[in-house]
């Protein structure tokens, strides 16, 4: 006698359950764009009036761009917005549609909700894309108007903000949106260089100013005449070059290295830091007078960590850039996944966000990113990595601290800055600055370029 199977029906209590847990809430729809089934969570979010059976789609989810939108969803599987009103406040969500067939005939869809984002009250419901930045942020949206009201001026503007947060995006929308547009957008990283290179790049050089000027060198500032001229890590700059560049401010002219005769020049100038220069000044690192020449209009990037409704979002458009040209399709996060992305620290933000989504996207596999997909660093059982907080960034460290975190790090140069809660750039200039320059191979021409080459404009890639 064979033995009966039992096959669970549509209508088991664990079929729903079951869906729930591998796809997150979804809707079950009909060739015919109705809704048949809604899974316990998605019942909850829409009501159970707007998931009965047979229900209109375009009835039980409010998709911002109407038709249109919905048309979009199911025929182009582009994810689109829906709203939704819950406990008197308005929602934002993330919609995505998978197609279900059988040979060449259509069953239905199943359509994948996203995660929620409270809109009423603030200006945080809808997106703004601004010059390669993307945000839902009411704070960077409040930037963005100040970076279009100071871009119609003059006035020498200073970016704050911790490292991957998008300062060089802020330099560059300055100069596309001013009168300067037309002319040239130059940067260099003045913490890359040592001082002597530095003024040479800056100033420019004569022929025969040094051992190795075979030519006359422009430099930056008369490189970007007519133009903008970005420094990045200002703050790093030594005291001895501060003068003279605060003379260039002055009278708009500077003086090649080894010459003789003013050169007029014509430059804007976009700075940015990582620390507040005040407190630079206080410690006898930088010229109050040209913090002042520089600081006229200071403008405050926000960490990623509190821009929180951004984080979500963000790595979602990372992750479709990624699986444009790529193999992998990924419609969702596990919910652990989501957890991790939002309960992280971000010390290197935006940066950060991007590489890590590149991370999971190539070791992950199939429609679902999940928590084993991220980094070890999100699983590790130790606290998230200081972030370099201006107040402690700014307090020196003994040479012997130097020495025994890079102990602690064996000679990792990455990890004892990360453990000192100071960027790489800053160890390495305080190693110096304590005698070890010996331990420190010489700065090679090859690694020198890379910092001195002009940075081109960014391709509008979402950023923050």
């Amino acid at each position: 006698m064979p033995t009966s199977r039992a096959t669970p029906s549509a209508s088991s209590p664990l079929v729903l359950p079951a869906l729930e847990a591998l796809a997150g809430p979804v809707l079950l729809v009909d060739a015919h764009q109705r809704v048949m089934v809604a899974t316990p969570e998605a019942e909850t979010r829409l009501g159970p009036a707007a998931v009965r059976p047979g229900t209109p789609l375009r009835e039980a989810l409010e998709v911002t761009e109407g038709a249109r939108g919905l048309e979009a969803l199911l025929t182009q599987g582009r994810q689109v917005e829906a709203t939704l009103r819950a406990d008197g406040r308005m929602h934002v969500m993330q919609v995505r549609a998978l197609t279900l067939e059988q040979g060449t005939r259509r069953l239905g869809w199943v359509v994948l909700l996203g995660a929620e984002t409270e809109t009423e009250g603030t200006e945080g419901g809808t997106e703004e894309t601004f010059h390669g930045m993307w945000t839902r942020d009411p704070g960077m949206k409040r930037l963005f108007r100040i970076v279009e009201k100071v871009a119609r001026t003059e006035s020498s503007v200073l970016v704050r903000g911790e490292s991957g947060t998008g300062k060089e995006l802020v330099a560059n929308a300055l100069h596309a949106i001013s009168a300067r547009r037309k002319g040239p957008f130059r940067a260099i990283n003045c913490a890359a260089l040592p001082p002597s290179l530095l003024e040479s790049e800056l100033f420019g050089h004569v022929r025969g100013a040094f051992t190795g000027a075979v030519r006359d060198s422009p430099g930056h500032f008369r490189l970007a005449d007519g133009g903008t001229l970005f420094l990045d890590e200002v703050a790093e700059i030594p005291l001895e070059l501060q003068g003279k560049l605060l003379r260039v401010l002055e009278t708009r002219t500077i003086i090649p290295v080894g010459g003789r005769s003013p050169v007029p020049v014509n430059v804007r100038i976009v700075a940015a830091t990582h620390r507040p220069l005040r407190r630079e000044v206080e410690a006898g690192r930088f010229r109050a007078d040209l913090m002042y020449r520089l600081r006229v209009v200071p403008l405050f990037l926000p960490a990623l960590r509190e821009r929180q409704g951004d984080i979500l979002p963000l790595a979602r458009r990372f992750l479709d850039e990624l699986q444009q040209n790529g193999p992998r399709h990924v419609e969702r996060f596990s919910p652990g996944a989501r957890r991790l992305l939002e309960s992280h620290g971000w010390p290197g933000n935006v940066r950060e966000l991007r590489n890590v989504m590149e991370y999971a996207y190539v070791i992950g596999e199939g429609p679902v990113l999940h928590e084993a997909d991220l980094p070890p660093e999100f699983s590790e059982p130790h606290p998230p990595p200081p972030r370099e907080h201006p107040n402690h960034a700014g307090r020196e460290h003994d040479p012997e601290e130097l020495r025994a975190a890079l102990a602690r790090a064996g000679g990792n140069r990455t990890e004892a800055a990360r453990q000192l809660g100071i960027s790489r750039v800053t160890l390495w200039r305080r190693l110096r600055t304590a005698g070890d320059t010996g331990k420190h191979p010489p700065v090679s021409p090859r690694f020198m370029k890379r910092f001195t080459e002009p940075i081109p404009s960014p391709s509008g890639r979402g950023s923050g």
